[in-house]
């Protein structure tokens, strides 16, 4: 009987992504699966086809060879049928999808890694933009010191299981396929606790709140993820570690505005200084320093003070920092200052300064 082909036995067209070949597949998998289907020697053949299908057209290399050549092309290029291609996307999908350790043998699964962790840590903005050391408390799970993990009371150790015979998985034979299953006796762990410890009662682990101190690198930001490696949960069935994600967010500042490295602030002076000019001093991140204002400053000018920012992360250098003026004009004033302002305005008579002028020679060529 001559092969059906692959694009028809996948139900996709031969212009069809990776992704819509593998959603395809997932779903006639979950169809025609054997263990959906006991007994049924028509699904388990589908079943086998499927799986020939996808082993050539998920594989780049395959599919290029059997678009060419057709069911000749693989079998042109050494693959000699079904038993010979190679499973492990297949395997891995099943997995994913049916819950299996692996449907083509396999031993026992090793120690599960643990989980990881998050933290939320708020520093303050001098922190973020010097660097700092902090110091946290973590709340995990940590192997248990009583029975060192092992979950058995002290003095005593867990036993192979009889039923897996200590694989963590029995084995199904069900037509063409070994499938295994996890052990029900031992849930997979391939041993049994017959005493457990007191003191983690038998999980072989135990909450605790561990300190730790963590390195905040200059020019962190609100995001920056720090990664603790090993500082997570402790993994189950003696697997390794998990890691510790250190999620920062960084305190607002009264005075500086961040835009990444670079800094803003917004400094105001009286009218006077900004006519006159004058030397003031402005808020940095270490500290006060001196700016001289030209005379004529206008309200909104920007000074910028280089490598007063906040330092680059991972970098060897900082950023600046904008100064921007803000002429603050007073609400209240005295009669002599109300004196004096009329006659500044005599004085200025019809002559307005250049941002003004600028302005209304625009107005007057736009609106006539």
């Amino acid at each position: 009987m001559a092969k059906r082909d692959y694009y028809e036995v996948l139900g996709v067209s031969r212009s069809s992504g990776p992704d819509e070949i593998k959603k395809a597949f997932r779903q006639l998998a979950l169809q025609y699966h054997p263990d959906r289907n006991p007994g049924d020697k028509s699904a388990e053949e589908k079943f086998k086809e499927l799986n020939e299908a996808y082993s050539v057209v998920s594989d780049p290399q395959k599919r290029e060879q059997y678009d060419t050549y057709g069911h000749a092309g693989p079998a042109g290029q050494g693959f000699g049928g079904f038993s010979d291609f190679n499973f492990g996307g297949v395997e891995d999908i099943l997995n994913e999808f049916f819950g299996f350790g692996t449907i083509f043998g396999g031993g026992r699964q090793k120690g599960r890694r643990g989980a990881d962790l998050r933290y939320n840590l708020e520093v303050a903005f001098e922190e973020a933009a010097f660097g700092a050391e902090k110091e946290i408390v973590v709340p995990r799970t940590a192997a248990c010191a009583e029975c060192a993990g092992s979950g058995a009371k002290k003095g005593t150790r867990p036993e192979r299981c009889a039923a897996c015979n200590g694989r963590g998985q029995i084995s199904i034979q069900q037509g063409f396929f070994s499938m295994n299953r996890t052990c029900g006796r031992c849930r997979g762990a391939g041993e049994i606790i017959r005493e457990h410890c007191p003191q983690c009662a038998g999980s072989g682990t135990v909450r605790e709140r561990r300190p730790l101190k963590v390195k905040i690198p200059a020019g962190v930001d609100n995001g920056t993820r720090l990664k603790l490696r090993g500082e997570g949960e402790t993994g189950p069935g003696g697997g390794p570690p998990g890691d510790l994600y250190v999620v920062v967010s960084v305190r607002e500042h009264p005075f500086f505005v961040r835009d990444g490295e670079h800094l803003l602030c917004e400094v105001p002076i009286t009218f006077p200084q900004a006519a006159l000019g004058d030397e003031i001093e402005v808020p940095t991140l270490s500290g006060k320093k001196k700016l001289t204002l030209p005379p004529g400053t206008q309200s909104g000018q920007e000074f910028v003070m280089k490598g007063e920012g906040v330092a680059v992360l991972n970098g060897h250098r900082r950023g600046n920092l904008a100064i921007r003026i803000v002429i603050d004009v007073p609400k209240k004033l005295s009669k002599r200052q109300k004196e004096l302002l009329v006659e500044f305005r005599e004085l200025s008579g019809d002559s307005p300064g250049p941002i003004s002028r600028s302005f209304f020679e625009k107005v007057k060529e736009i609106f006539g």
